[in-house]
């Protein structure tokens, strides 16, 4: 069983032929989500089949609340303490889908929401000579660069609502498993910075003209794109790093039409070398 026991959902576009090698992107839920309701609140699936690509969507494991979570960096979202390996367990989905598909081995991705994209960052650390490529929205990376230490280059998406007050835009502090206890996590900008290092790009980014349409309800009827979009040039291995923010989004913004299309296309653009 693809998952070990735990429930995954994959999709595989119609245009799949067997014996020819396709992209694979993991989604990966929020803190309390599942994959069911990432599918939801992404909705990337007719994007995904439009660029051949299979899609799937893990579960995490619970928590005493009831609530499901990955076990990603020091500050999210293991509130018990527990010790089980998501980092292992993502990676043996991903052998478990190449058991009975075919899977590009130079395009395989990760996307995540909140947990989820805290999750991404942490197989971008623990397993770059598989990922490609990640988005995440809302989440951040370790708070310590020497706690990451990935061994190729990873090409990193950060989307980020500036009025986000679960995942401040400007890092802060998650409560910690023991009383009493907290743990930071880095801003957006800290977390692009750090990965510009580890990919050995230009340590300075420059805005681009470029906007993105991320938030249905940002933006305006004549310009609907409202994301800026910072990149950081020169990386090792052809890698990239952006950052896209949202001025007035919070934690859990509107997906609009455009998300889909535009985040597929920045994995796409970005194999691995």
């Amino acid at each position: 069983m693809v998952g070990g026991g735990r429930p995954v959902t994959v999709h595989v576009p119609a245009s799949y032929t067997a014996g020819h090698p396709a992209p694979l992107l993991i989604v990966l839920h929020g803190y309390g989500g599942s994959g069911g309701s990432q599918n939801a609140y992404f909705h990337l699936g007719d994007a995904a089949a439009r660029r051949d690509m299979i899609i799937a969507y893990p579960d995490g494991t619970k928590d005493h609340s009831g609530s499901r979570f990955w076990n990603a960096t020091d500050a999210c979202c293991n509130f018990d303490g527990s010790s089980v390996d998501d980092s292992g367990y993502l990676l043996s989905v991903v052998s478990a889908i190449k058991a009975h598909v075919a899977v590009d081995p130079r395009r395989i991705y990760f996307m995540g929401h909140s947990n989820g994209g805290f999750m991404s960052y942490r197989m971008a650390c623990d397993h770059a000579d598989v990922i490609a490529a990640i988005v995440s929205l809302a989440g951040a990376t370790f708070t310590h660069p020497g706690d990451c230490h990935p061994s190729a280059p990873v090409s990193i998406l950060e989307i980020h609502g500036m009025a986000d007050n679960t995942i401040d835009y400007n890092g802060g502090s998650i409560t910690g498993p023991a009383a009493g206890t907290s743990v930071s996590y880095p801003g957006a900008q800290e977390t692009v910075q750090t990965w510009a290092q580890y990919d050995g790009c230009h340590p300075v980014g420059s805005t681009s003209s470029k906007r993105v349409d991320v938030d249905a309800d940002s933006g305006t009827a004549a310009e609907p794109a409202e994301a800026l979009v910072e990149t950081w040039a020169g990386c090792r291995n052809a890698a990239a790093v952006e950052l896209w923010t949202m001025p007035g989004s919070g934690h859990g913004p509107t997906i609009s039409k455009a998300f889909a299309g535009a985040t597929l296309d920045f994995l796409l653009a970005h194999p691995k070398a």
